[in-house]
């Protein structure tokens, strides 16, 4: 590609002005992989903030909820850990099978449509026509381009695919382990928050610190996805700060309510 034009290419502004066949294969071709190398990023993006978010809260309402109940700093420890170590497993064996699960059952609908489309090509042609005068098309141009799809019947299954089952052909990048040790490992960081000030507080100023250091961490993972959801950083924000807060303060209300109404002695300083 010519030095020049390649320049041209990396600015927006000058590309929007452009005709179709103005664009180089090998353009595109980069384009297009980058583009769906950033949409497989997207997704562990999501795993990573979804299993940090699930470790900071429900490790916060564990140990804000042992605190309320006892003044033992072992107890709160033990059953912080315990829940971060649970949540760790839990988190990743869930991620794996479900993911694992869906794109068995993704590659057994591919094989349904590849029948169809052997086997049937008039319905499934038809069926793509339907789709495109869906999508806006007027009928005969949606019959011709249909048309022109059954010619190629690799292409027209990808299409229907896509369109008809929203899924793609070729798997994405990642795996279900590469997830699963994702959504671990992140369950694990954010779990570790809650818990680290009570290894050197005592019971009330732990909690204190534990609840906070973990809404900070919750504001930052807000302000991190805003880099992706094209969301204001401070409303992203604040959106998981609030879903945090709401958690740990019920987890510790609950702390200090169930002692009661089991009957339990109420917890003491010391």
């Amino acid at each position: 590609m010519d030095p020049r034009h390649a320049e041209l290419m990396e600015d927006e502004d000058a590309r929007a002005g452009m005709a179709a066949h103005e664009f180089e294969p090998e353009f595109l071709r980069a384009h297009l992989r980058d583009e769906r190398r950033r949409a497989s990023l997207l997704g562990e993006v999501r795993e990573a903030i979804f299993g940090a978010q699930d470790g900071l809260v429900s490790t916060l309402a564990v140990v804000s909820t042992v605190a309320g109940a006892s003044s033992s700093r072992f107890a709160v420890l033990v059953a912080g850990i315990a829940s971060g170590l649970a949540g760790i497993f839990s988190m990743a064996a869930g991620e794996y099978l479900s993911s694992k699960s869906q794109r068995e059952i993704f590659e057994a609908q591919i094989v349904d449509e590849r029948r169809e489309v052997h086997e049937r090509p008039g319905e499934a042609e038809a069926e793509m026509a339907y789709m495109l005068g869906e999508d806006g098309l007027p009928a005969p141009k949606a019959a011709s381009v249909a048309r022109t799809m059954a010619e190629h019947p690799e292409v027209l299954l990808k299409t229907m695919v896509e369109k008809e089952l929203g899924l793609a052909i070729e798997p994405d990048e990642g795996s279900p382990l590469q997830g699963a040790l994702v959504m671990g490992a992140a369950f694990g960081l954010g779990a570790a928050i809650p818990v680290i000030p009570h290894l050197f507080l005592g019971p009330d100023v732990a909690v204190l610190a534990s609840t906070l250091a973990t809404l900070v961490v919750l504001f930052l993972i807000g302000v991190v996805k805003s880099r992706w959801t094209h969301r204001t950083w401070w409303s992203s924000g604040l959106e998981i700060l609030a879903i945090g807060a709401v958690a740990g303060i019920a987890g510790y209300f609950f702390g200090n309510i169930l002692p009661v109404v089991l009957g339990a002695p109420a917890a003491t300083a010391g």
